[in-house]
Order: C-alpha cells, then sequence, then structure tokens
C-alpha cells in the first residue's frame, strides 16, 4: 500500500488532530538533564520524568562477565562491533535514493549495540566512533528534520518509517550515554517532520508500509522515549494516537487480539511478505516493546494486560526448545511443529526481540518466567546463531540440519540479523544481578563480578564463581561496606527439581523450581552463599505416534554433530533412562574439545537380532556449538523415535 492510496475509516486528517493526534492530557515534569549513567542503560522512563508504573528492578552499575558467556562477548565487541564500518552505515542516508529497501535500519540496530557494548566495557576507541558515527548522522539530516534514504516521492512507504525509528533509537541512546543535545534535537526534528507528514497526508500511520502498520508504527518505542526525555506531550498524543489506530479495521488489532493466538490473528495473506501479513513476528514484538514503554509513562493497565497476554502466547504456542520461533519470520504455530524440517527457522531478529521483549517483563515484574525464557533463549537460539569468533551472526537457525551462510542485503554488506545480533547479547551483562526497592534480584548464573547499590544507596560488589551451566555449582560472595537488612532474592530455574540453597551452611528451606527464592535478614561482608542447581540429563519427547527425544543438560539444549563420534544421523536410537527419569551424561574429552560441552550418553539402537540390541554410546555437544565449527557439518536436536504399536 503505498502513500497515494487514502483508506476510508472515518479517520481523516482533520479527525486524527481532534482525536488527540497531536495533543494529550496530562502532565509535564521540568526537564532535567542527566548524563550517562548504567541505570540509563535501558532508557527507563524516569530519566527526565516520574514514570506512572515503575520497574521492579534496576539495572546494575558495572559488570565484569567471564566463562563461556565473557568470552562470548569479548569476542563480538572486538570482531563485530569495533570492525563494523560505520560510515558506510551513514551512506544510504547522504543519497536518498532508496524505493522499497531496509538498508535504514542498519545503522540504528549496529549503533544502539554499539552503546550496550561501550557501557559494558568503555573504550576510548569504541567512543571516538559512537562520536563521530552520531556527527555523521545529523549531518545528513535535512532542513525539514528528515533522516532517511527514501526519495522524497516515497517518503512513508515500505520501511521508510522503520528506518526513521532505529535512526531515532540511536539518536536516544547516545543522549542518554553522553547528555549530548545535539542528539535529542536531531530526534525531536526527525519525529516532528514525520507527524508533520504524517498529518498532511490522511492522519493515519498503520495503512503505511509493511505487516498492517506494524513495522511503521513500532515508532512508538523511540516516540514514548522522547517524551521521557523532553516532558513535551505532543510525543505522548501522537504515542497514543498510534496505539488508538491500531484497533481500526486496517490496523493489526494488537490490543483487541492479545488473547488470540499469534499465529491467526489475521487470514493468511495471499503474498506473504506484504501488508496483510499480521502475524510478522519480529515487528509485533517491536511493538509491544513500544506498548510497554507507553504503560510506564501512563500507568494504563490495559496496555501491560495486551503484552502480558500476548507473551505468554507466544512461550506456549511458539517458542521451541532452544528458545526462539517462527518459520519465514511468522508465527506459525511452531512449538507442535518444531521436530519438523521447517522453512527458514528462527530468524535471529526474532530471537534478538524475544529476548528483548522478555527483558523489559523481567525488569517490570521481576516474575521468574521471564528470566526462565530468556535464559533458554540466550543459551541456545542466540548463541547459536552467532559465530565461533563472534564476527557475524546467522540470519536462520534450524534444529536439525546445517548452520548455513548468509549473505548482504538491500546492496550492503551486512544483513539485518548481522546487526542485530548483538543487540540481544548484550543485554545480559547488566540484568544478570539487579537491584530492587528492597534489595538484590540474582536472575542468572555467569561467573563475574557485579556493582549495584543496595537499597540506602551503599555500593555493593556481589562476586559470582561458578562454570555454570557445566556444573550447577555458584557461590556468592557479597562486598559490602557495612552489614544491611534487605531481600536477596535467587532465581530458580523451573527445570532444576532439586536444588540447594545455603547461606553459611545452613539450608535455605521452601525452595520452589520456577520461582524466586526470597532471603530477608541482616547481611554482611562475611556471607556466603552456595546453591547448587540440578544439572542431570533431561529427556524431552515431542509428537504423537511419530515421536522425537532431545536431550538437554539445564537450560542447555545438546545435539548429535556429524563431527562427534557415532553420528550416522540417519539411525534410531532410545534414550537410556535411568529410575529416575534422568540420562546420565558423561563428560567427554574435558578442555579437548572445541565445542564448549560435550558429553557421551546411552542409547538403545534399532536392531533385528533375536538377542536384541545392546546399548550404545552417541556424543553430544552443546546446540550453540553444533554445526559451528571450521568446518561444515550437520546436526540434530530431535531423534526420531521408532514408533512401536505395543506402546500405544
Amino acid at each position: 500500500m503505498n502513500k497515494k492510496q487514502k483508506v476510508a475509516s472515518g479517520f481523516s486528517r482533520r479527525n486524527f488532530i481532534r482525536n488527540g493526534g497531536l495533543t494529550a492530557t496530562g502532565f509535564i515534569l521540568a526537564p532535567r538533564l542527566r548524563l550517562a549513567g548504567n541505570k540509563l542503560f535501558f532508557n527507563s522512563p524516569d530519566a527526565n520524568r516520574s514514570a506512572l508504573a515503575n520497574d521492579k528492578l534496576k539495572v546494575c552499575d558495572h559488570a565484569e562477565l567471564k566463562g563461556f558467556i565473557g568470552r562470548k562477548l569479548d569476542l563480538s565487541y572486538k570482531n563485530r562491533i569495533m570492525a563494523q564500518d560505520a560510515k558506510a552505515l551513514v551512506d544510504p542516508f547522504r543519497h536518498r535514493t532508496e524505493t522499497h529497501l531496509w538498508q535504514n535500519e542498519f545503522w540504528g540496530k549496529w549503533f544502539t549495540s554499539a552503546v550496550l557494548a561501550y557501557r559494558y566495557r568503555p573504550d576510548n576507541g569504541l567512543k571516538k566512533i559512537l562520536q563521530d558515527s552520531v556527527t555523521d548522522l545529523i549531518s545528513t539530516q535535512t532542513e525539514d528534520g528528515y533522516i532517511g534514504n527514501y526519495k522524497k516521492e516515497n517518503h512513508l512507504e515500505e520501511w521508510d518509517i522503520w528506518g526513521r525509528k532505529y535512526c531515532m533509537l540511536g539518536l536516544l541512546d547516545y543522549a542518554d550515554l553522553t547528555g549530548d543535545q545535539a542528539s535529542v534535537q536531531a530526534a525531536k526534528k526527525l519525529a516532528d517532520h514525520l507527524i508533520k507528514e504524517i498529518k498532511e497526508m490522511d492522519g493515519l500511520i498503520v495503512n503505511k508500509g509493511n505487516y498492517r502498520g506494524m513495522a511503521a508504527s513500532s515508532v512508538l518505542e523511540p516516540i514514548v522515549r522522547l517524551y521521557n526525555q523532553t516532558g513535551d506531550k505532543k510525543y505522548l498524543g501522537f504515542a497514543e494516537e498510534i496505539v488508538r489506530q491500531w484497533e481500526i479495521p486496517q490496523g493489526p488489532h494488537l490490543i483487541s487480539k492479545a488473547n488470540v493466538d499469534v499465529s491467526r490473528r489475521f487470514p493468511k495473506p495471499k503474498v506473504w511478505y506484504s501488508y496483510e501479513q499480521g502475524q510478522k513476528a519480529y515487528e509485533m514484538m517491536s511493538c509491544y516493546e513500544g506498548l510497554l514503554e507507553l504503560y510506564r509513562a501512563t500507568g494504563k493497565s490495559e496496555y501491560k494486560q495486551a503484552v502480558e497476554a500476548t507473551w505468554n502466547n507466544i512461550l506456549k504456542n511458539e517458542i521451541n526448545i532452544a528458545g526462539s520461533g517462527a518459520s519465514v519470520e511468522t508465527w506459525f504455530g511452531g512449538e507442535k511443529l518444531q521436530t519438523s524440517p521447517v522453512e527458514h527457522f528462527q530468524e535471529t531478529c526474532v530471537t534478538v526481540t524475544w529476548i528483548k521483549l522478555s527483558q523489559q517483563l523481567l525488569r517490570l515484574t521481576g516474575e521468574a518466567k521471564y528470566g526462565d525464557a530468556i535464559e533458554q533463549s540466550y543459551y541456545n537460539a542466540l548463541m547459536g546463531a552467532l559465530s565461533a569468533d563472534g564476527s557475524t551472526w546467522a540470519k536462520y537457525t534450524p534444529l536439525n540440519g546445517r548452520r548455513l551462510p548468509g549473505s548482504g542485503q538491500c546492496g550492503m554488506k551486512l544483513n539485518c540479523c548481522v546487526a542485530n545480533g548483538p543487540r540481544g547479547q548484550f543485554t545480559l551483562p547488566f540484568t544478570t544481578i539487579m537491584s530492587m526497592h528492597e534489595g538484590i534480584s540474582i536472575n542468572f548464573f555467569v561467573e563475574g563480578s557485579y556493582t549495584l547499590g543496595t537499597p540506602s544507596q551503599k555500593k555493593m560488589i556481589i562476586i559470582q564463581k561458578t562454570d555454570y551451566p557445566l556444573s550447577g555449582a555458584i557461590h556468592f560472595h557479597l562486598g559490602m561496606e557495612a552489614p544491611e537488612e534487605m531481600t536477596l532474592r535467587i532465581r530458580i530455574p523451573a527445570w532444576s527439581r532439586h536444588t540447594s540453597l545455603k547461606v553459611n551452611g545452613n539450608e535455605i528451606q521452601g525452595i520452589i523450581p520456577g520461582e524466586y527464592a526470597e532471603i530477608k535478614r541482616t547481611w554482611s561482608p562475611e556471607d556466603h552463599i552456595f546453591l547448587q542447581l540440578d544439572l542431570a540429563g533431561r529427556v524431552v519427547v515431542q509428537g504423537e505416534g511419530a515421536t522425537y527425544a532431545a536431550i538437554l543438560k539445564g537450560p542447555v539444549v545438546l545435539a548429535r554433530d556429524t563431527q562427534l563420534a557415532h553420528t550416522n544421523l540417519g539411525t534410531f536410537n532410545r534414550p537410556i533412562r535411568e529410575a529416575d527419569g534422568n540420562i546420565k551424561l558423561e563428560a567427554e574429552g574435558v578442555g579437548q574439545n572445541k565445542n564448549w560441552m560435550q558429553y557421551r550418553a546411552s542409547f538403545m539402537p534399532e536392531a533385528y537380532s533375536e538377542a536384541g540390541p545392546q546399548p550404545i554410546q552417541i556424543s553430544l555437544c552443546d546446540y550453540a556449538s553444533a554445526g559451528n565449527g571450521g568446518e561444515q557439518s550437520t546436526f540434530q536436536v530431535w531423534m526420531p523415535q521408532l514408533y512401536d504399536p505395543r506402546e500405544h
């Protein structure tokens, strides 16, 4: 649908203004400039203005991660973030010749990733790159405020507004990092120009671009952030108007259909990548990220409820064993279909946005289920998409098959997923351990040190010592200035059936899988906390009639790989379970393998002899390493099981 087509909806330009498109009721607090600080890592709504709905959890001030996750962050920092030719990403904005492609998103995706990386590890070289790049982008802004790469006559079409969104996100991230007012002013001019163009056309945003307006109206997120930054009510009014338009006939119905399966909200379109496509996963979740920001700014419970209902639906019906989903970039009821060969499975942009949306809900509510989902996705789908050297990201990651290289898009040397991958990766350092009003929340288990404030605003450094998830043993040391009464809570993963938690050698009772263990006491620097999670090998069986089995160790999915021993993927082997239902995993070649994790397990093979089969040993590695080595290999998460009519 192009901008020349007007939709007979009753929402004319005049109605757009009359119904609040450019105005809103509410209050404004005078803007206060707050310079860089890790409290703004996720651009909290209270940066310059009091939020009406506050987050349960706040990010920590500093983190230094070690082990497998720390090494992957280092590689991505060096070989992806720092290696990017930033000037090449700005070039399309100088020429403004585009009519339908999306290279306008690449700068914002890379830049916001780079800001996250800089917050994690400030580096003078990266600081200079950020400064030069934002200056370069602003230099392309036209007199009327436009930053984009589309021809004048093609403004508001296809991916134009989507690209403007990513430019605004980058500018606002830089302003939050540095306090740079030039970036704020550039973002304001860009937003004002967008509002003006929409007003002058037909007053509608949901009939612009792709996927029932979801791509265009995901600009909601930076618009709300601009309101938070400036206190200007016209941005809040525009944000509310976007959400109102979601519910008109042409819109994506993101609130009214929040309780409808995300794969069934609209009829299957005749053209898959078209305006009629209402199941597009990445763009849908991007809109819900913006809706959460609007919830924080307004306190309107229906916004939060819509996001929570949709998140629960995605988790139940779409998210697979590796923690992601979507086929050909859309929701398709994939949880039940994950054992089948799936076309273009698990786009990395979907994985990243699922993690980001879950992180939003974790910090807002503090509920353990969001932490479980993030961990599952991070260790499997996300790390599986990252190349071994951290230089690039896969566009899609199947559960059975090969890791195939992607290619450049839109005449550029990178694609959307390569630009987007680190945006999910660099969320973890500052959310592993977070502060809350009444104390500290330990959400994830990664070796390293974490600096944050206690309820009395005293400095605290928490040290995690662990090789998790190689083992389930995690020690916490509380580096405190003085004893203080507070609540310390630790997420107990839902899969950990037998968990031990001790404080100074004393067992904590009442541990419930899938919830936080909360301990309120006066804590002191001498206190030591020991957590032992249950990392026994687990067998998961999926399907009816034709069944498939998969093996997990804690949050990590294991896979067969043709580079390993006994990996003829055409054979049929049944996992041998122990009395408790688990499968025994024996570490294989510790310290000698190129894989992060590698185990042997016992299986019962197919056999036709009268004596019956004898157990065999099969090697397995972690999903992130499978097919991700120097040579091409084929891997298998879901192992087909023989149908036996005696068992049905």
